[in-house]
């Protein structure tokens, strides 16, 4: 061995570590949770900050940060405005991925699958949850499309404070989708920049993995 890779590894101390990828169990689902968990113990800001990306039928990608909501019956779910830019591309396309990024644990988790909205009975649940102010701006934004100026936001807001002084419903535009996944990569880094990555993979009714090189 070099005098040279002799103080790399010495510098470097993941050469000589067990694996996190190879710690991983063997169900995604588990591993995302887990990962997820360790995410909110160490105060990662906005652990359930993801960024979803879309395509139409032009292929021009998009991309947008958002917040995941649960994992619910293996699937990921996050709510949106349906006829918004994101909500007219997956009606369009109904397939997108997921990217969580964790800077302090050095770790990304990529998920790739097919979209659908959800139940509108759990989009109710979800949406009577919320603050007032929020189901509020989920009726006065037209999001997405142009606007005139601010004034006009505010006053559609106000509108719909007074025309739902008690309990304000869901508007039908507003709701839930649910990513189901076939493909999600578990990355993560190490100062060696000998990164490891593990690629769960559904196919024929069931999960496989394998690693990845950096």
């Amino acid at each position: 061995m070099s005098e040279w890779l002799q103080a790399y590894r010495e510098n470097h101390a993941d050469f000589d570590q067990p694996s996190a990828i190879g710690a991983l169990p063997n169900n995604p689902f588990v591993a995302f949770s887990e990962w997820f968990d360790t995410a909110v113990t160490a105060k990662e800001r906005e652990a359930n900050a993801c960024v979803l990306s879309t395509c139409g039928h032009d292929l021009q990608a998009s991309s947008r940060v958002l917040y995941l909501k649960e994992l619910l019956d293996n699937q990921f779910i996050f709510y949106t405005n349906y006829l918004s830019q994101k909500g007219q591309l997956l009606d369009t396309n109904p397939k997108a991925s997921l990217l969580f990024f964790w800077p302090q644990l050095m770790r990304q988790v990529r998920i790739e699958g097919s979209v659908q909205q959800i139940d509108p009975a759990i989009s109710d649940a979800y949406f009577a949850s919320r603050p007032r102010e929020s189901q509020l701006g989920a009726w006065a934004s037209q999001q997405s499309e142009t606007l005139s100026d601010r004034a006009a936001l505010i006053a559609r807001f106000e509108a719909f404070d007074r025309q739902f002084p008690d309990a304000v419903p869901r508007p039908p535009h507003w709701g839930g989708f649910a990513l189901q996944p076939h493909y999600m990569e578990f990355w993560q880094g190490q100062p060696s920049r000998l990164h490891e990555r593990r690629v769960y993979e559904f196919s024929q009714n069931e999960w496989t993995s394998k690693l990845l090189n950096p």
